[in-house]
């Protein structure tokens, strides 16, 4: 079982022989994501039901993230590591571009298909995050690790998946997705080890688990019902049959990670990374330059790591 408190260090961490004084090897990657005005809500072609489980989910990324990052900030003022403390600042830096860039795609998604009725969940987010914001450190560190703990089967299923969930997609999108994914890949050990820093206890990581999951996949799946109702389409047993056909791919594939997260000797590092993750990131290991974008083929039948990077408005898509 893990040491506690001020004095715990990730057992992986230590066998590395990493030194204290060692720069964090995340990287804040500032991509020029772009949505002008013909990416489309249905940007997966015959799959609104999937397109909006994402759509919903990325409504809640400009609330969730700037919670995540007020979290950080705070405990970090109390971390000695300086590897734990620089991975902190790293993460900020990495949550801050995620969330911006999601605020860009929501305003398109809104504007492009008059989603006005999603101000409503955007309302009891706002409430939500402002409650969460009042309970203590550990509680809301703990919510946060929880929620990363998350995203590991999320990458699982969006990226081992990918050929069959975004053939032919719009490119825009699913580069803006997949990158997203890779770096929450690359930032995943830092909430869990500035908790186990600081805190440690095992019953408060594993409430964390569940609440941090519950927190965001609750609001996600609010949104993706409300477009889908503003779009005519829940109206049908089809499209409510595939949406809950999602659904269940989504925690066969999430759920595991949940399961391994919440057992007291957890360590995300345990967790193996995908090859095409790991790929991406020695492709593309610094900022990219000059504002250009890796965008993904989503034509080529394996969907490879992109071999270059172009700018946004080089790049159409039409179905």
């Amino acid at each position: 079982m893990h040491r506690t408190g001020a004095a715990w260090r990730s057992p992986q961490l230590e066998a590395s022989g990493m030194a204290s004084e060692s720069l964090s090897r995340i990287v804040t990657r500032r991509i020029p994501f772009d949505f002008p005005q013909d990416v489309k809500p249905h940007w997966i072609p015959d799959k609104p039901e999937l397109a909006h489980l994402w759509n919903g989910a990325s409504m809640t990324m400009p609330y969730l993230e700037p919670f995540l990052i007020r979290t950080m900030r705070e405990a970090l003022k109390q971390v000695q590591d300086p590897v734990v403390h620089a991975d902190g600042e790293a993460f900020i830096s990495q949550e801050g571009q995620h969330y911006r860039v999601h605020r860009r795609f929501n305003d398109q998604l809104i504007a492009s298909g008059g989603y006005t009725e999603l101000a409503a969940v955007e309302a009891q987010m706002e409430v939500f995050y402002a409650k969460l914001s009042t309970r203590s450190l550990g509680c809301r560190l703990a919510f946060s690790a929880g929620f990363e703990s998350m995203t590991m089967g999320m990458t699982r299923w969006l990226i081992g998946e990918r050929c069959k969930l975004f053939k032919d997609a719009d490119p825009r999108v699913v580069s803006f997705v997949l990158w997203h994914m890779v770096e929450e890949t690359e930032h995943k050990t830092v909430a869990f080890d500035v908790y186990q820093t600081l805190y440690g206890n095992y019953w408060q990581r594993m409430f964390g688990v569940l609440h941090g999951s519950y927190g965001v996949l609750n609001f996600g799946v609010r949104a993706c019902v409300l477009m889908l109702k503003k779009d005519g389409l829940w109206k049908g047993w089809r499209s409510r049959w595939k949406f809950f056909a999602q659904g269940v791919t989504a925690v066969r594939h999430i759920g595991p990670y949940l399961l391994r997260a919440m057992l007291p000797w957890h360590d995300p590092r345990a967790e193996r990374d995908l090859e095409w993750v790991r790929e991406w990131l020695a492709r593309f290991p610094a900022d990219v330059a000059d504002g250009s974008i890796p965008m993904v083929d989503t034509r080529d039948p394996l969907m490879p790591v992109p071999s270059m990077t172009v700018k946004s408005n080089e790049v159409s898509y039409g179905t």
